[in-house]
């Protein structure tokens, strides 16, 4: 499939997207979007069944509540389940549904494309970092022309 082809089908996904009365695809979209639902996803993929605990000491910087709230919009998406073992102390486990699995393994090339052009990011951070400093010309001040633009018509 050439590149032209590929970004038809994507215009008609998109299109799909447009009609989509209930907001469910963009919805499941967010997912592959966002950083802690893919890690999420990943350290379910990697390390198998795990509970809270466990995904938050994977996950660096995620809040208690940003985690549970993760996990339930990814288990509300069927992208997860939830086992929740009706003991004391309480014990709750999550592990990757097969859907789960399929958006974890399709996520992968875009990680390994990120990773192969991660030197290409960084060189256009630096150079537009060094960009930002200069002002637009409309903001840098000018000299003021010797002669006045236009004659003032009073005497």
């Amino acid at each position: 499939m050439t590149d032209l082809e590929i970004l038809r089908q994507s215009e008609a996904i998109c299109q799909t997207l447009r009609r989509d009365e209930d907001g469910v695809r963009r919805e499941v979209l967010t997912h592959a979007g966002s950083r802690w639902s893919l890690g999420v996803l990943h350290a379910l993929g990697v390390y198998g069944v795990m509970r809270h605990a466990e995904l938050a000491r994977q996950l660096s910087g995620i809040t208690q509540r940003m985690l549970t709230k993760t996990l339930r919009a990814l288990e509300r998406d069927g992208l997860l389940l939830r086992h929740d073992f009706d003991e004391v102390p309480p014990r709750v486990e999550y592990e990757l549904t097969p859907l789960g699995l399929s958006l974890l393994i399709r996520m992968t090339p875009i990680w390994t494309w990120v990773i192969e052009n991660v030197e290409d990011f960084r060189a256009a951070r630096r150079a537009f970092d060094e960009r930002v400093h200069e002002k637009p010309a409309w903001q840098s001040p000018r000299p003021m022309p010797d002669e006045p633009i236009g004659e003032d018509p009073r005497p």
